[in-house]
């Protein structure tokens, strides 16, 4: 199963130059995506380096297989990032990893193609998984959650503020009909708002919770990380690409947290610091954006914020 719909990578170069690639070391990219990051990691690593690939997607894993079979040195593995630390475990390389990468959200073909049911402006299924063979559609989900549930969803997961009247409609639309298509819920949901952004589709905010909700993706992102840094040997990187501001702050504050180390939770006077409440990373530098070359090739770049750490302890 391959896709017709093109992919570009968002900080190609700055992602893969902020792991500082050792040829013989291992590294993981923890959303393969369409491979953008991995063939150019890959290009870096020499004959005894090592990379290994997630993704939920079973699109994404076609891709990834075809290019494990052209290469070695490259694996694919059908998992959420957030199960690194299992399949790390399986594999032996629990502190021995250099570098680990993830670069967050959907990619350019899962919202393009309708069929994926994560777009507002082209109709399809009403779906928004990204792997669409497990856990429950989000035409599953808006059927059978309740009004005030699905206003948290819209509210915290995608910031809308008109998220209780735009509940409402929908709880009230779907006692006629059921929604089966993202057109469908989009029209419902762009009526319901009251205060349309310049530039920004009404629905726009509804649809990045709700995909946010059914993928579990802050639940995910929350147990990456600290999967990450178990992966990690000393002086490995941790790379984050975030396109989403809830996404950014899990990153910021747990990359700060781990920098901190837990010695505020320690008694003032006490002379010498136990090493398990010493800080485990260290930031490098500060965010990374796009630069104007890149938003103008790639306007979808516009929302990116990179953040990288070593692993100090």
């Amino acid at each position: 199963m391959t896709s017709t719909f093109r992919h570009i990578t968002v900080l190609l170069e700055e992602a893969v130059a902020a792991l500082a690639i050792q040829p013989d070391g291992c590294y993981l990219d923890g959303t393969f995506g369409r491979g953008g990051h991995s063939r150019l990691i890959l290009q870096h690593l020499g004959a005894h380096g090592r990379l290994l690939g997630f993704d939920k997607d079973p699109q994404a894993i076609a891709t990834g297989q075809a290019l494990a079979a052209e290469d070695g040195r490259f694996v694919i593995v059908q998992r959420s990032f957030a199960e690194l630390g299992q399949e790390i475990t399986g594999r032996g390389l629990e502190g021995k990893v250099s570098g680990v990468l993830l670069d967050l959200g959907v990619s350019s073909p899962q919202l393009d193609d309708p069929e994926r049911g994560f777009s507002f402006l082209n109709d399809g299924p009403l779906d928004m998984r990204m792997n669409p063979g497990v856990g429950m559609s989000a035409a599953e989900w808006i059927a059978s959650a309740t009004e005030d549930e699905i206003a948290r969803v819209f509210k915290e997961y995608g910031e809308e503020r008109f998220a209780k009247r735009m509940a409402r409609a929908v709880v009230l639309r779907r006692a006629e009909k059921p929604f089966t298509r993202t057109g469908d819920l989009a029209a419902v949901l762009t009526e319901a708002n009251p205060a349309w952004e310049k530039g920004k589709n009404p629905a726009t905010r509804a649809f990045q919770g709700l995909r946010i909700h059914i993928n579990n993706e802050l639940g995910d992102l929350e147990r990456g990380l600290e999967a990450a840094l178990d992966a990690l040997e000393v002086g490995g990187r941790l790379v984050v690409i975030s396109f989403h501001s809830l996404e950014d702050r899990i990153v910021k504050q747990f990359m700060r947290r781990q920098a901190k180390g837990e010695a505020d939770n320690l008694p003032r006077d006490l002379p010498i610091i136990p090493k398990a409440f010493e800080p485990r990373l260290k930031v490098l530098g500060k965010p990374h954006y796009a630069s104007e070359a890149e938003l103008k090739a790639n306007p979808r770049s516009r929302s990116a914020v990179m953040r990288v750490a070593e692993k100090v302890r």
